[in-house]
């Protein structure tokens, strides 16, 4: 086994692989405009330092948010064309759950990424493998109550210390968390997530109302 694992769903581009028993090589970078710059020189880094190619990778594992449209969309469409490119299954993680996987609590948590408006992705945990709830996209102070009195993890959680003051683990997803997660499940003969976005929300850009189309006569 060989996983190629990548995720854009938040501010960090991040690239991992892993042989099945152990993270070989990772690459992270933070910058929320430069996603479609950062990944495929992250990925060429990181085949690079395994000291192997694109053609001995089994598999792909891929974030599927929940995160922004743009930035999300990235990391998607690459491992379906990695995947159909090498003709190896693509396999989609949640990305909230690579954060909880990284976070290694043993007891109730919630994890907490920045979905900007104001408003953070959202999911509560009872342990670094066991999600409770469906993502969800919510302002703080709408959920407090659902979240108060368990630690938080996340940059979602960081920004709103006022509904979220146990703020615990890393900001931002890492593919080596999500790769490692991957194999986990797949190990136990788990069937994994479809690589299909969770974005939760209407992207940004959208057609006026009441458009007018003007054709040529």
């Amino acid at each position: 086994m060989l996983l190629l694992a990548l995720d854009t769903a938040t501010p960090a581009v991040t690239v991992a692989l892993h042989d099945g028993t152990d993270v070989v090589a990772s690459s992270g970078q933070v910058d929320a405009r430069r996603h479609g710059e950062l990944l495929l020189p992250a990925v060429d880094r990181v085949l690079a330092a395994a000291g192997t190619g694109l053609d001995a990778v089994t598999g792909i594992v891929v974030g599927v948010g929940p995160g922004p449209y743009t930035g999300l969309r990235v990391g998607l469409m690459t491992a379906d064309t990695f995947g159909m490119a090498l003709g190896v299954p693509v396999h989609g993680v949640c990305t909230l759950d690579g954060l909880a996987f990284a976070a290694d609590l043993d007891g109730p948590f919630v994890v907490a990424t920045d979905a900007r408006r104001k408003e953070v992705y959202w999911a509560r945990y009872a342990d670094s493998r066991t999600r409770l709830t469906d993502p969800a996209v919510d302002r703080p102070a709408d959920i407090a109550e659902q979240v108060a009195g368990v630690p938080a993890v996340g940059a979602g959680a960081l920004l709103y210390p006022d509904a979220f003051p146990d703020v615990h683990g890393p900001e931002h997803v890492s593919a080596a968390a999500l790769a490692s997660l991957a194999a986990e499940r797949l190990a136990r003969g788990e069937d994994l997530a479809a690589p299909r976005p969770l974005y939760l929300r209407r992207p940004d850009a959208q057609v006026p109302k009441n458009y007018k189309v003007v054709t040529p006569r």
